[in-house]
């Protein structure tokens, strides 16, 4: 059953200023998820509504604010395991252009993801009672650069064509994608902000094949099938190894400034 949401107070701790959201969620459903379910999926839909099968809070979250797993700290254990069903609606469409979120270009994708961050972030506030506060420290992150002979990354040839990013244990292949998207992925796969330093501006094709560390965990940010895969032969490269030979990249280890989130409060949603 879907049900109303109100204009919730943002209830946030430091590091945020007290706002009161201006984009809702019209009306959303929240339900525990079948235990027999396997995988999860977060799909757009028409008009700016939001569907999530089989996802726990944490990952919500971490969709809701942008950031990845290893940015998010507190919480009962339950946020990290307790999964939901999430169906939720707008009153009215916000962003320009098509409704359908894939046959948006580039910054309308981008004003729409925006928007459906907002909105999720008061849903969450609402229904779980999230709090949360920013916290930003100086922590270690990789730069994504340059190899010194160049990148070997190729151009997308075809106009209009989607971005997709696939990502499976060992291979990553990317269609239409900027480097910034791709430094974004290696974030979640190494457990360590990367940032895009290449200066390259296009989109690109790549196959990027590698053998992931023994502890990688695809399930990491809950967005795993929960069922474990078989790991890739041995010997292959490293990631690391990879981007130089695969795709003329290199990872530098640096120092940079975090943005990490912190839970100060979590509860199990309230009725539908």
């Amino acid at each position: 059953m879907l049900r109303r949401t109100s204009l919730a107070l943002l209830l946030i701790g430091p590091g945020f200023a007290q706002q009161q959201p201006t984009l809702t969620f019209e009306v959303a459903s929240i339900k525990p998820a079948d235990p027999d379910a396997r995988g999860t999926a977060i799909q757009f839909l028409p008009g700016g509504g939001l569907k999530m099968t089989n996802i726990p809070l944490r990952a919500m979250l971490t969709f809701a604010y942008d950031v990845r797993d290893f940015q998010v700290s507190g919480g009962a254990g339950w946020v990290g395991t307790e999964r939901f069903d999430v169906m939720a609606r707008p009153d009215r469409v916000t962003a320009e252009g098509p409704a359908d979120f894939g046959q948006m270009s580039d910054d309308q994708r981008k004003t729409a993801r925006v928007q459906i961050g907002e909105r999720l972030r008061a849903l969450l506030a609402e229904r779980f009672q999230l709090v949360v506060h920013k916290e930003t420290k100086e922590q270690p992150i990789y730069a994504l650069v340059v190899s010194k002979n160049g990148a070997k990354l190729q151009d997308t040839k075809e106009t209009g064509t989607q971005q997709s990013l696939m990502n499976n244990r060992g291979r990553s292949e990317g269609h239409a994608i900027p480097t910034g998207m791709l430094a974004q992925s290696l974030s979640g796969q190494l457990g360590r902000p990367v940032v895009d330093k290449t200066g390259l501006t296009g989109k690109y094709d790549f196959v990027l094949e590698y053998v992931p560390d023994v502890g990688a965990d695809p399930r990491a940010q809950g967005f795993g099938n929960g069922v474990t895969e078989p790991a890739p032969a041995p010997g292959g490269p490293s990631i690391f190894t990879a981007l130089q030979e695969q795709l003329g990249l290199r990872l530098e280890s640096q120092k940079g400034p975090v943005e990490n989130i912190v839970i100060d409060r979590a509860e199990k949603p309230s009725e539908n």
